[in-house]
């Protein structure tokens, strides 16, 4: 199916773009010239999460951002899996379609495992990396775990699809800068049905099911990427993806990583805090 939404052009002034991908088609926008940056959201989210900073951006940078199938206005394909593997196989074959080379890979919540693995089979074309709260190796942590559990439960499986869980509670109610009637409509407008959201109900049984993507991950980004200019920009008031636990790893994968703290910023930090890390992009990829 495809999703019956058309963006406000005042809140999202892009052109949609689409890429019949071997599994379905692919929204994306494409805006602007020069260096290209590909942005890949996590979940609940989808391309909108980037409109601030691909504004900020585009007159310096190529800025592609990508609907994986089954968020934002991209297909819901008949038996599409919907696993982080499947999305960056599509990541991939788009960022071939547009023969991206030189580029830099920014990914934040599942975007970071999505890009990365697209990116370690095409090193030779990274430019460098952005990273924002994320990770790339098997999450430990019970509070993780547990969130996997309970989240993959039926009764919560229910809820996603009925009520729209993830959009309404994780992203719209949470603290910090509040989103306009119109921007929350933007996250809801991608999710109508329950058939939409089928996607959103994968994300959090993947935190367990992926763990063999995230050990092969683990070792080939540093491996494959490490040494490649890498810019951190990190909510520090996160809960998910804590600092203590992540920036450790992250400077022990990356020779050559810049760190911008955003101590206000929870999870979603293109919400948060997007003039930041419009700069701090700025400064690390003139």
């Amino acid at each position: 199916m495809m999703i019956d939404f058309v963006p406000d052009p005042s809140l999202y002034p892009f052109a949609s773009r689409w890429f019949d991908s071997s599994a379905g088609r692919v929204h994306y926008i494409d805006e602007g010239t020069g260096p290209p940056i590909v942005f890949l959201h996590g979940s609940p989210t989808w391309s909108f999460l980037y409109r601030h900073l691909v504004k900020g951006l585009r007159d310096r940078y190529r800025c592609v951002a990508v609907d994986y199938l089954g968020f934002g206005l991209s297909e819901r394909p008949a038996g599409f899996g919907y696993t982080v593997s499947e999305h960056t196989a599509v990541v991939g074959e788009l960022i071939d379609r547009l023969r991206l080379d030189g580029f830099v890979l920014m990914g934040q919540d599942w975007g970071g495992p999505i890009g990365l693995g697209a990116a370690t089979t095409r090193a030779d074309r990274v430019r460098g990396i952005v990273l924002g709260n994320t990770a790339f190796w098997p999450m430990e942590t019970v509070a993780n775990r547990a969130f996997s559990v309970i989240m993959s439960s039926r009764p919560m499986r229910r809820r996603i699809l009925e009520r729209n869980l993830l959009v309404e509670r994780f992203l719209l109610g949470r603290t910090g800068p509040a989103l306009t009637a119109a921007e929350a409509d933007h996250y809801r407008g991608v999710q109508p049905t329950e058939e939409a959201r089928h996607g959103l109900t994968v994300a959090p049984r993947e935190i367990r099911a992926a763990r063999p993507l995230l050990e092969r991950l683990a070792q080939d980004v540093p491996a494959r990427l490490g040494d490649k200019p890498t810019l951190a920009v990190w909510g520090m008031r996160d809960m998910v993806f804590r600092p203590n636990a992540c920036l450790p790893r992250l400077r022990s994968s990356f020779t050559a990583l810049d760190i911008v703290e955003l101590g206000q910023a929870k999870h979603f930090v293109q919400e948060d805090a997007p003039d930041e890390i419009v700069a701090a992009i700025t400064e690390r990829f003139p």
